[in-house]
């Protein structure tokens, strides 16, 4: 080996120490991989290959030019998950904390721009903290030249953001362009600005993990979609996310081999309860509807009125949109619409056909949703699923009532098959209410107003709270037994496989924001 091959073989192996062995056993402390360490877990083995392994910052403020490293605090490259190509990069928290510079950004943008051209999924392990304030504007045109990325690549590739470890000010802003944010909890947080800040402006004393911890952003704010236990967990999300979508939005996720046979499912005939009043868990009709243990759910703490994420149908992947009776009695508020609204857009993006679960009494009544712009934000929903030219079926299982009913993949706004139970009622509001309107001056006239009501509630619902009134108006396609539903549903989304769909003509819709 001559001199010149064993410098290059020296530089590599500095390369891969990153800032050094004591920065990686601190890294370690804190229950935490580095960079490399991600990437071999993450990627098949033997297949990443990193570009820019020899890049350095061009700083020479502040003595910075004494201090170089190569890599300059991220690892960039491609590589195999499961057999398929994946763009990755990883921040380097050994390495100036991580910190955005900007030749770390132009790492990041060659790889995106890779990734959009061979059309393959880009992975971000994000471990950063912030901007390289040495760098000045140069660090932070480096942070809007990946959201420009963001951007452009947005229903082109899938885009998934791994939190692993401090993301604050304009790092937050790339991965909630992203398709999908997972946080480890106890080890990342994600604000715009943080504990210090927040106590400076507004007095408050809060702690980084309840500003923006895992807990914080999967429950409240709905910014995180999935959060693991630790480094591991997280990476193992990844994987099984990406076996759920496709490379890119010019092709459809691979079909699992399957072999049909007896496809009734006796459970489903058990879930609704004969009271209408009571609650059930939609998990258990998504359960006998999935293939088995195929449901991987998205966004689970947040919104719990309703239920989204993937799972196969006879090896098909499918997005799922569930009203959940066991929060709310499954009503459409604020927060649930977002959810579903968004999840809809991105199935819509890469071919996924959808499969939409209805039991909703409405949308939440009051000041609070009515003052939070639950107009704008259900009409978010109404308009996500209206644009939607996949494959969509809709099951009503029971309630379907008033403008929900509309909002939730019906017929008319272009569901292409709608089936429901004989449990459904579809009607402008529930017997209860309609009663007290249809039937008001009966009711305060007779002597006993209160079993005038109930007489007439039950008049209203023998009539009109059923699913047939729908069927025979083509509305619903077909009243199906629950057992037969993941037979007919199969058979449906087989039929659908080469539905082609385009929209009028014109540069972008106006969704209500």
């Amino acid at each position: 080996m001559n001199k010149k091959q064993k410098a290059l073989l020296e530089k590599m192996a500095e390369a891969r120490l990153g800032g050094g062995e004591q920065r990686i056993e601190k890294q370690h402390k804190k229950k935490k991989l580095t960079a490399r360490e991600r990437l071999e877990y993450l990627m098949d083995e033997g297949s990443f290959e990193e570009v820019g392994m020899l890049v350095t910052h061009r700083s020479t403020d502040f003595g910075m030019e004494k201090q170089l490293f190569f890599g300059d605090g991220v690892v960039t490259g491609y590589g195999t998950v499961n057999g398929r190509l994946i763009y990755v990069y990883a921040q380097d928290f050994t390495v100036f904390g991580g910190a955005l510079s900007e030749t770390h950004a132009e790492k990041i943008c060659k790889i995106m721009d890779l990734a959009v051209k061979t059309g393959a999924p880009v992975i971000g392990l994000n471990d950063s903290g912030g901007a390289r304030i040495q760098e000045g504007v140069r660090s932070l045109g480096g942070y809007a030249d990946i959201f420009y990325r963001n951007v452009r690549s947005s229903g082109v590739i899938p885009q998934i953001s791994a939190i692993m470890g401090p993301c604050a000010g304009g790092a937050v802003y790339s991965p909630a362009m992203t398709d999908f944010t997972i946080m480890v909890e106890e080890t990342s947080y994600m604000f715009v600005t943080g504990p210090n800040v927040v106590k400076t402006v507004t007095n408050e004393e809060v702690s980084s993990e309840e500003l923006g911890g895992a807990s914080t952003h999967s429950t409240k704010s709905g910014v995180t979609h999935v959060t693991a236990s630790n480094d591991v967990a997280c990476l193992e999300e990844i994987k099984k996310m990406l076996s759920y979508i496709p490379q890119n939005n010019k092709l459809k996720t691979p079909k699992l081999p399957f072999t049909l046979s007896d496809e009734l499912r006796d459970e489903l005939e058990h879930i609704i309860p004969e009271d209408t009043h009571k609650p059930y868990d939609m998990r258990k009709v998504i359960k006998g509807i999935c293939d088995k243990d195929s449901f991987y759910e998205i966004h689970k703490d947040y919104a719990e009125n309703i239920v989204v994420g993937f799972n196969r149908l006879a090896g098909r992947s499918i997005g799922i949109i569930a009203n959940q009776p066991l929060s709310l009695a499954g009503v459409l508020d604020v927060n649930s619409s977002k959810k579903a609204a968004r999840f809809t857009r991105f199935c819509d993006c890469f071919n996924i056909p959808l499969l939409v679960l209805v039991d909703v009494p409405g949308f939440l009544p009051g000041t609070d949703q009515e003052w939070n712009g639950i107009i704008v934000h259900g009409a978010k929903l109404l308009y996500a699923l209206s644009e939607a030219t996949v494959p969509r079926v809709t099951v009503i299982t029971r309630k379907a009532y008033g403008g929900a009913y509309d909002v939730m993949n019906s017929k008319h706004i272009g569901a292409d098959m709608n089936f429901a139970w004989p449990t459904a009622e579809i009607a402008v509001m529930g017997a209860k209410g309609a009663s007290e309107i249809i039937f008001k001056k009966e009711i305060s006239e007779a002597s006993d107003p209160e079993a005038k009501w109930k007489e007439k509630e039950a008049e209203y619902a023998d009539k009109f709270a059923d699913p047939y009134r729908a069927a025979r108006r083509g509305f619903i396609d077909e009243v199906i037994l629950p057992k037969d539903t993941r037979r007919k549903l199969i058979k449906a989304f087989s039929m659908l496989e080469n539905k082609e769909l385009t929209g009028p003509d014109r540069k972008h819709g106006n969704i209500p924001l």
